[in-house]
């Protein structure tokens, strides 16, 4: 089903867009459709000038043109995942008993059916050659920008990026930072571990694609809508997945799919759906 505009009408929420997919809503049927490629990709950053780094792990899914992703903590993905999803059909993919595989296989899946680009909601956002930092803060500007709030409001921050605190700071935002891996900021702020805490706190929320995969997205997805406040997800994990779910308490979504910026030195294209720009 489609908008007057031509636009994928939103699912309700994660669960009905996986209803809706199984169901052949958005394109072809899934168990027709199967995994060529599983592989993962593996992550330590630490840039030139930091004091602090991280590491990250990506399960990646390969459908025809189209690659999906889901980030986890290092070491989380269970052994044989990757075996699983080869030639594995995309609906019994969406029923794997781990979390992640049932992200990827989804992000891959809409990747193949909805790819990004206008027709699809999607306003591409060119990210210029440079080091791993200066991409990491063109990334995180366009971001911050999706942030619908005014000066002096309180952002949580759901999967802490540093550069993304920079750019929140520089448009004179309050934030605060939260990851389940806890620590402190670059400049020694204190990381909260547990994000729906801090909600009544704050103005708007800016949160990871990762939080689909360890199963927070969905009670930070129904608090925004339920008190009206603005759902910023920045996402490589699920960058297919979350477009389909702006107006439905997401309000914008800065979708990077596989290849990441820090893959690559050279320009690259990252796609915003929603917000007012």
């Amino acid at each position: 089903m489609t908008a007057s505009t031509g636009h994928p009408v939103a699912a309700s929420s994660y669960d009905d867009l996986v209803d809706r997919v199984l169901a052949g809503g958005f394109g072809p049927d899934p168990r027709t459709r199967r995994i060529s490629v599983a592989f993962t990709t593996r992550q330590a950053v630490r840039h030139e000038g930091r004091g602090s780094g991280y590491r990250n792990e990506v399960l990646s899914l390969r459908l025809a043109e189209a690659v999906g992703s889901c980030a986890v903590e290092p070491g989380e993905l269970p052994d044989g995942a990757v075996d699983d999803c080869v030639g594995a059909d995309v609906a019994r993919l969406l029923e794997h008993e781990s979390p992640p595989v049932r992200v990827a296989a989804l992000d891959a899946y809409l990747m193949h059916a909805l790819p990004h680009g206008p027709e699809n909601g999607a306003r591409p956002f060119p990210l210029p050659s440079g080091t791993s930092l200066e991409k990491s803060r063109a990334r995180a500007r366009a971001v911050a920008e999706l942030v619908d709030a005014a000066p002096g409001a309180t952002v949580l921050v759901v999967g802490v990026v540093n550069s993304l605190l920079e750019a929140l700071r520089a448009r004179g935002l309050a934030y605060v930072p939260c990851d389940l891996k806890g620590g402190t900021t670059e400049w020694g702020e204190p990381v909260r571990t547990d994000a729906l805490a801090e909600l009544a706190r704050c103005d708007a929320v800016l949160a990871s694609g990762m939080t689909l995969g360890n199963g927070s997205f969905e009670p930070l997805r129904r608090h925004a809508q339920r008190r009206g406040i603005p759902l910023v997800m920045f996402a490589q994990t699920g960058s297919a997945v979350l477009p389909r779910l702006v107006g439905s308490g997401v309000t914008a979504v800065c979708a990077e799919p596989y290849p990441f910026f820090w893959l690559d030195g050279g320009p690259g294209i990252i796609h915003r759906y929603g917000g007012v720009l």
